[in-house]
């Protein structure tokens, strides 16, 4: 209970830390009958407090500034977005599939990747692209990782 609730859509326990305890899950594509395209959640407490400060500290901002900067970085973020909606795919159900083709929403899904963002150049939660990273590594990840490793965050310019 590590979000204060009962996760909903919960398919598994993704990543667990030294203690066994979960850090981030995997969930349904599909939660209370609605698309759900966020695969990852973070559920760690500390971990999730770190990233909530490092939002707070405008670092959203400041890594889309190093992503638009960065064409290096822009294909990364693109390809980070490919290989999560891959990931995504591979563990969606056949009765979700189903859902989402008859509801009409499959093709706006497989539009979505890392958090849910329809816009593959753009970074909307670091809590979202985290949790990912845990899973599969990738571009903000690593940037996050960098940042939590040289309390950085705290800084406010």
């Amino acid at each position: 209970m590590l979000l204060g609730r009962k996760p909903r859509g919960l398919r598994a326990i993704a990543v667990t830390d030294v203690n066994d305890d979960p850090i981030v899950i995997r969930v349904s594509s599909v939660v209370d009958d609605k698309p759900f395209p966020t695969l990852y959640w973070l559920v760690g407490a500390e971990l999730s407090l770190r990233i909530d400060r490092l939002e707070a500290s405008g670092w959203i901002a400041r890594l889309q500034e190093r992503v638009d900067m960065t064409p290096a970085l822009q294909v990364a973020l693109r390809e980070d977005h490919v290989l999560h909606k891959r990931l995504r795919a591979d563990y969606m159900t056949a009765e979700e599939r189903d859902f989402l083709y008859a509801s009409g929403m499959q093709k706006a899904f497989d539009g979505r990747g890392i958090g849910g963002i329809a816009d593959s150049s753009r970074i909307r939660c670091l809590h979202t692209w985290y949790a990912a990273h845990l899973v599969a590594p990738n571009s903000v990840g690593a940037m996050v990782d960098a940042l939590l490793k040289e309390g950085e965050y705290l800084a406010t310019d």
